[in-house]
């Protein structure tokens, strides 16, 4: 029983293996709903690719041949620039004629995607083809940290520790990660690493487990589990990883903390009712309420959604394996969002409030991909060169 509480401290929803043995290179489409026909294209083979990968990954667009309602060009204009046309249906009415800069020419591209995006989705959608992202990769046969482009155009391997690594969580300017390792002590602790220098720092290094990190939105707090005092609880400290103060006391186990987008609240997994579910807490401290999710006997690994406060996404249990559930407080209801036919768990918020970026994971590996909450279509974008790859974490300016 203590092995077993141990370990769902320290993974909580990264949990028990896989139920079925399927292909990763998998896209489902429960539910189309609306989508809008696109032609999609690029002056050069490079630029082409990568704009028919982004937007068949979009899951309010269909990438068309011939009927369309929207035909959108992309050109390099320079090796940090591309611009986009954005012409309507066959009348080839102007809709948009925009340049975009970015660090190289796939980033200026997925900027300029992400403008053509907000022009024509009619919704008040956001772009997220541009955002980066952290996740753990077994390409070395270790757990390593890696931050990369959502396409993976652009991939960096940030540690090199040949130690499992865990949970890499961006700081809101995108300058710095937190994120778990065994490296030196070969117990869990907490450090933070520099992205421009990948100078690394110890964080947090207590006795126990130090765990499950996570900044605020304004960057001035970190919320963590520790079990130095005997137990998994949750703790909120300073950017510093000082002024460290306990948030719960309870005799189950607590892991996965997650700010809400005002930074004013925690949702947390918790195991208090018997088994994994979510709950809340005030970051000024209080009482932890139960959210009421009413959908799996496991609930886990909550990421609230910047660009819509009102839902958070989460590992649920079904079956013998796990998928993807939102719930919605306007709505206090849940649903599950992915219907695949192998494990769905990690879900991270995409900058649209619509898509998540998860893990996809059977018996013989795992991967990332793109999931529309909305129509449940899934697009794996991690390449089987990287090996398995797990637990994205999202940034975006």
């Amino acid at each position: 029983m203590q092995n077993f509480r141990f370990i769902l401290a320290l993974f909580f929803a990264s949990a028990v293996a896989a139920f079925a043995q399927h292909s990763l290179g998998y896209v489902d489409v429960t539910n189309e709903g609306k989508v809008i026909p696109v032609r999609v294209s690029g002056s050069t083979p490079e630029t082409n690719g990568l704009a028919q990968q982004a937007f068949k990954a979009h899951g309010r667009y269909r990438v068309e041949g011939g009927n369309y309602a929207y035909d959108i060009r992309f050109t390099p204009v320079s090796s940090t620039q591309v611009r986009v046309d954005v012409t309507k249906g066959k009348s080839g009415t102007p809709v948009l004629s925009q340049i975009a800069s970015g660090s190289d020419v796939n980033d200026a591209l997925l900027r300029a995607a992400d403008l053509a995006v907000e022009k024509t989705n009619g919704l008040g959608l956001k772009g997220f083809f541009s955002a980066k992202i952290a996740f753990i990769s077994e390409r070395t046969g270790k757990k390593e940290v890696y931050v990369s482009d959502l396409f993976f155009r652009d991939v960096k391997q940030i540690t090199h520790d040949g130690a499992i690594a865990m949970m890499p969580r961006w700081s809101p300017d995108g300058t710095r990660l937190l994120y778990t390792s065994f490296y030196k002590s070969g117990f869990p602790d907490i450090f933070q690493i520099n992205l421009s220098s990948l100078q690394r720092t110890t964080f947090v290094s207590f006795k126990g487990t130090n765990s499950g990190a996570r900044f605020s939105p304004n960057g001035q707090q970190v919320a963590m589990v520790l079990s130095g005092e005997g137990n998994a609880e949750i703790y909120i400290g300073n950017a510093q990883g000082r002024q460290i103060r306990r948030m719960t006391r309870t005799d189950a186990v607590e892991a996965s903390p997650c700010f809400s987008p005002d930074g004013s609240r925690i949702v947390f997994t918790s195991d208090a009712a018997g088994g994994p579910q979510l709950y809340l807490l005030p970051v000024s401290g209080g009482t932890m309420q139960r959210v009421a999710t009413n959908i799996s006997g496991y609930c886990a690994e909550p990421d609230w959604n910047r660009a819509d406060p009102q839902k958070i996404a989460f590992t649920m249990g079904v079956g013998k394996g796990y998928q993807v559930g939102v719930y919605d407080f306007s709505k206090r209801a849940s649903v599950q969002v992915s219907h695949a036919p192998f494990d769905g768990l990690e879900a991270c918020w995409l900058p649209d409030g619509r898509h998540v970026i998860y893990t996809a994971r059977d018996r013989r590996t795992s991967r990332l991909c793109i999931l529309d909450t909305e129509t449940g279509q899934s697009q794996p974008v991690s390449p089987t060169m990287l090996g398995g790859c797990m637990q994205a974490n999202a940034w975006w300016r």
